[in-house]
């Protein structure tokens, strides 16, 4: 017996030189396989252990320069300030918009930009409830970004239409019914818009499987000169839900869903009932730097005008960054492409950045 296996050792000895590299090999793989497995895995836990804080989606709104003038809900997170919790947030956005729609019951032309400074204020007024205000003012003028969008279309799509056809028109507004104006505006004009009162209520928190979710009011208050297309003169009530949910430590995902009750007509047009709604999604590159993805939809006021950019919806992409400059000041960056799904009804493109100060009680 002794001898037996004092051959089988032999015989292991004496084969292996050769198999040793074999071997080797197998271990290493064996152990890169465990390597791998316990990287996952650790990948894998941090969920259950790092909750994902993101700055939310971007407070994108409907820039076309028509349809903005009702009651828009901007982008908004579910989860709400804590009580006593003040936001000031300062906006300025730049929307450059070009239209030329010309049938038989009716014809827009448009080449304008228009500068949107908002004034927004938030406060946690509960502790599942926060109030918020803005307050907009608009300047229409010519503009600044009409030779960039060019250069940019020229090396990627070509120059849209009606870019070529306005092309030699500095300022343009215009929009014609059975050969009557119903709506132009002047050059330089600045003004305030329509004011917004938003209450916001917080549902439910978020959870290890379920979101946060949060139903939301708005009012808005016709501030703006409707003469100017500022406004639209009278108020609109709307509805909506938001929620958000972390993924992954670094991943948060956002949708909102709003409904948009219109009342009193703009330039003579009667007003039907809108929905909007977005979806984002923001990764989150460390803790004071983030960055946002977004898909808004927009349904349009109007029906049976004769022309598309008032009677067909828009539809957009949104990309831009979050980062806090210091542990009370956010600075945010984005920008608005229209994807044309619904051709001929959105602005060309929106570029837009904002602070936020937070004061805390």
């Amino acid at each position: 017996m002794v001898t037996a296996e004092r051959g089988v050792r032999s015989l292991r000895d004496s084969t292996s030189p050769i198999d040793r590299p074999v071997q080797a090999s197998k271990d290493s793989a064996i152990f890169n396989l465990a390597l791998l497995a316990g990287l996952l895995l650790f990948v894998c836990d941090q969920p259950a252990s790092v909750r994902a804080e993101g700055f939310g989606p971007f407070p994108v709104r409907n820039f076309q320069p028509i349809q903005q003038l009702v009651l828009n809900m901007p982008g908004d997170r579910a989860a709400v300030l804590q009580r006593g919790v003040l936001d000031v947030r300062l906006e300025l956005a730049e929307t450059a918009s070009i239209f030329r729609d010309e049938v038989p019951q009716a014809s827009v032309t448009m080449k304008f930009e228009t500068l949107r400074s908002g004034l927004f204020l938030r406060y946690g007024a509960a502790e599942r409830w926060e109030l918020s205000m803005e307050v907009p003012v608009l300047y229409r003028y010519r503009g600044f970004m009409d030779e960039p969008i060019k250069a940019v279309e020229r090396v990627t799509t070509g120059l849209s239409p009606a870019r070529s056809a306005l092309g030699n028109s500095g300022y343009v507004f215009n929009i014609s019914r059975g050969g009557q104006t119903v709506a132009s505006g002047r050059e330089g004009a600045v003004g305030l818009g329509d004011s917004t009162v938003t209450s916001k209520y917080q549902l439910l928190s978020e959870g290890a499987v379920t979101p946060a979710l949060s139903v939301r009011m708005a009012l808005k208050l016709p501030t703006g000169d409707s003469g100017q297309f500022f406004g639209s003169g009278s108020p609109d009530v709307g509805f909506g839900l938001a929620a958000e949910k972390g993924l992954g430590g670094r991943w948060v995902v956002y949708g909102n869903l709003n409904g948009v009750v219109p009342t009193g007509h703009i330039a003579g047009m009667p007003l039907q009932p809108t929905i909007s709604g977005l979806v984002a999604v923001e990764y989150l590159w460390s803790e004071n730097l983030s960055f946002t993805a977004q898909f808004d939809y927009y349904s349009t006021p109007f029906h049976g005008t004769g022309t598309r950019v008032l009677d067909k919806g828009v539809t957009e992409s949104v990309l831009g960054f979050s980062y806090r400059l210091t542990q009370h000041l956010l600075w945010q960056t984005y920008g608005i492409e229209n994807l044309d799904f619904i051709t001929g009804s959105a602005a060309d493109f929106t570029f837009s950045t904002l602070l936020t100060y937070r004061f805390e009680s």
